[in-house]
């Protein structure tokens, strides 16, 4: 449950909080934090910071609305000197704080996956494996599909150079993960691999990214089996509802614009005008 106030600082005294918003870097905490609950046993969850039962610790959500730079008070910015969610803190271990979602998955797999369901020991080449694709997750294709999003959607002034820039980026690197999905069901692991943070990196961006300007079914059919296949998993499903189900995911973009002709006709501006600067500057699809 989500909380119904503006936050003005932490409320839990136990367990683990989690300071999140709606997005792909919001979604891979709290997509772990729901896998690792299912599979460890813990309470339900909540935003009050009730004490729960044995097994993984009770989680406190809290909703930060971005769009009121809440995440730029100085309560936050103490926690996260960036001023950027999700930000974990750790009630168990005196408060210790975490900002940067990449560092996130990786303490909450240290200190809270004993078992190593969604991670690898660090003394094996599977860690060093998903460390990789997370290190490419956060350096590539978050920022570059993050610029996608702001010049192809939400920029003012639409500019067809960073527009063709960015989207075309974005494509690279879907051409990347395609190809490493080709004979895999998931990024790390021996054999077809295992689901790990590895995935769990780099899903939330996957599911938004015909917001971005890029059609996965049209280029890359290998993520998108990827992707169904992931947020199949019940728990996965929960933690991309927190904190709350996203409007800008692929299907809910789909749904729009197949039921509302004001869409329709604004997603047809938006597709000629990803032509239109692709064309500008012979760009041309291309990935290893």
């Amino acid at each position: 449950m989500a909380s119904q106030h503006e936050p003005t600082g932490l409320i839990a005294t136990s367990g683990l909080e989690l300071l999140t918003a709606g997005t792909p870097n919001g979604w891979k905490i709290t997509a772990l934090l729901e896998e690792l609950k299912a599979h460890y046993g813990t309470s339900s969850t909540t935003s009050t910071g009730s004490t729960g039962s044995t097994g993984f610790p009770q989680v406190t959500y809290q909703p930060i609305d971005i769009m009121q730079n809440t995440q730029k008070q100085p309560w936050f910015t103490a926690l996260n000197p960036n001023g950027r969610i999700p930000v974990l803190v750790d009630h168990a271990r005196g408060g210790f704080a975490v900002f940067e979602g990449s560092a996130i998955l990786a303490y909450l797999a240290r200190h809270y996956d004993p078992d190593h369901v969604f991670s690898f020991p660090a003394d094996t080449d599977d860690f060093s494996v998903a460390e990789q694709w997370i290190a490419w997750q956060h350096g590539g294709l978050g920022p570059m599909q993050g610029q996608a999003n702001h010049f192809f959607r939400f920029a003012k002034e639409k500019i067809p150079y960073p527009i063709q820039r960015y989207v075309g980026e974005s494509e690279r690197l879907y051409g990347i993960l395609d190809a490493r999905l080709r004979d895999r069901d998931y990024v790390a692991g021996p054999g077809r691999g295992k689901y790990s943070i590895a995935d769990i990196a780099m899903l939330g961006w996957a599911n938004i990214a015909l917001l971005s300007g890029v059609n996965l079914d049209a280029l890359f059919p290998n993520v998108v089996a990827w992707l169904d296949r992931c947020l199949a998993r019940p728990a996965t499903k929960a933690g991309f509802a927190i904190p709350a189900v996203s409007s800008f995911s692929n299907d809910a973009l789909r749904a729009k614009i197949r039921d509302d002709p004001e869409e329709k006709r604004k997603a047809d501006e938006s597709t000629k005008l990803l032509e239109d600067a692709k064309a500008q500057y012979n760009y041309k699809y291309t990935s290893p």
